[in-house]
């Protein structure tokens, strides 16, 4: 081993101050991997330099400060916009996440000295992902924040997402990480010494981990190649996602949604989305002949999302029926399909749910799920073992929000194999090929109406549940 050079000048207020900046790089190298941003490479390397400081830089009373600092701040770059002009809890969330993650993280620095380091790569790996696992399952934040969603831009990176989902990209990512955390603290340990009675990282140990971890990324990527489906093979269907840019609270503005409809038919449309909420009512009982007439005249398919407050036979409490239909051009009403999970910390309530089925039609067997249920993995999993080719997804998204939240729905379709429709009412619709490419977007923080239509390949279709489905 290679003599170390002492460095003792270092005080330790400096230490401090260079270990928190460290921290803070490591959350904007996170921030900025996500949209609107978009440098996805920095999510490969963005916690290099929180490791380098809780395990060298920072004085090891204090090191855990430096992984707060990292977590909270990347949760306060990621989430802060989306959370303003919530309630104040949602608003110090990220405090709160950088605390927790500080607390936790007290003993690492003791612990991989101890051990020799040995466990550094598999226990940060095993801790980030395993928080993951249990956030997905949370309704405050659902799956928003994943590592694996700095990668929705690159479909030949993210393919073998449908054999391990997008937990296991997020474990790729954090095994490089920390690999590349491990390497670094071996560099600096040939040349600086700040805690003389610490252990060093052997230059073989982590180019050991280097190695390792490097053939699983090329294997990974090796798989992702091989089963990236050809954009020419499949079935197609001419899609189309309309965002009125508009609420529907009269008799004109249904109108004007209708004619949006139209516009998307004479371009070819054979199945129409609208956005979540798009009625105030319900359409299988009101204003029933005029929509449809609507899918008569233009031969479409039409995917309707309506909202009604009824009471919910609790203590005369109100509640929401958060529903979407599909429409067919012969007159038929499928589903109604309930929210699945309404937006909890907002006070969102959804009275009916599910039921989480594929419809038989002359286009393919269609699914439905709307808005905040592309979040979690579960609805359209269970959407798609229905045999769903394609699901619809009505939205009803804030500005904030618009730049990341139709990446998510990227993963759904390639974990299900199937095609997505997402039609937002102002700020981000987009049609995604089973492969994961967005094939048509129209993403803007401002008020944006669109029509977006295309030809999009038809998934495969899961297997189907024997129970059969009203309306098939």
């Amino acid at each position: 081993m290679q003599d170390v050079t002492r460095t003792p000048t270092w005080r330790p207020w400096q230490r401090v101050a260079l270990g928190l900046g460290l921290g803070a790089l490591s959350a904007l190298f996170f921030t900025l991997a996500f949209p609107p941003f978009g440098l996805w490479p920095l999510i490969f390397v963005g916690l290099v330099p929180m490791i380098l400081a809780q395990h060298r830089v920072m004085p090891p009373r204090v090191a855990s400060l430096a992984y707060g600092v990292a977590i909270g701040g990347f949760f306060a770059g990621y989430f802060g916009a989306m959370f303003r002009g919530g309630g104040w809890f949602m608003q110090a969330l990220p405090l709160f996440i950088g605390l927790f993650a500080a607390l936790v993280s007290l003993r690492d620095r003791a612990f991989h000295r101890r051990t020799g380091y040995r466990w550094l790569v598999l226990q940060g790996t095993a801790v980030w992902v395993g928080i993951e696992m249990i956030r997905g399952l949370m309704p405050t934040v659902g799956t928003w924040g994943f590592a694996a969603y700095a990668l929705h831009s690159q479909p030949w990176l993210i393919q073998p997402v449908s054999v391990f989902s997008v937990y296991g990209l997020s474990l790729l990512i954090l095994l490089v990480n920390h690999a590349l955390g491990l390497g670094a603290l071996a560099l600096f340990d040939r040349q600086w010494r700040l805690d003389p009675d610490r252990r060093v990282v052997e230059g073989a140990q982590a180019r050991g981990w280097l190695l390792a971890v490097g053939l699983l990324l090329a294997a990974w990527v090796g798989l992702s190649a091989a089963l990236l489906p050809s954009s020419a093979s499949g079935q197609r269907l001419r899609v189309a996602a309309v965002q009125p840019a508009f609420e529907v609270e009269s008799d004109e503005g249904l109108h004007r949604l209708a004619d949006l409809t139209r516009q998307a038919a004479e371009r070819g449309a054979e199945l129409v989305v609208w956005h979540e909420g798009a009625l105030p009512f319900d359409p299988q009982v009101t204003r029933t002949e005029d929509l449809r007439a609507l899918a008569a005249e233009t031969g479409a398919h039409l995917v309707i999302g309506y909202a009604i407050e009824v009471n919910t036979g609790h203590r005369n409490e109100a509640g929401h029926r958060n529903e979407a239909v599909i429409l067919t051009p012969d007159g038929r009403f499928l589903g109604p399909f309930g929210k699945d999970h309404p937006v909890a910390w907002s006070g969102e309530t959804s009275v009916t749910s599910g039921p989480y089925a594929a419809y038989e039609t002359a286009l393919g067997r269609l699914g439905m799920i709307i808005c905040y249920d592309l979040d979690f993995t579960d609805t359209a999993r269970r959407v798609a073992r229905d045999g769903a080719q394609l699901i619809a997804v009505p939205s009803f998204d804030w500005p904030a929000i618009a730049a990341k939240h139709y990446t998510h729905l990227v993963f759904r379709a390639v974990e299900n194999r199937v095609a997505a429709v997402k039609a937002d009412v102002a700020f981000d619709s987009a049609i995604i090929a089973p492969s994961g490419r967005v094939v048509e977007r129209a993403v803007s923080e401002g008020a944006e109406q669109a029509v977006l239509v295309a030809d999009v390949p038809l998934g495969e279709g899961g297997a189907q549940d024997p129970r059969t489905t009203s309306g098939r």
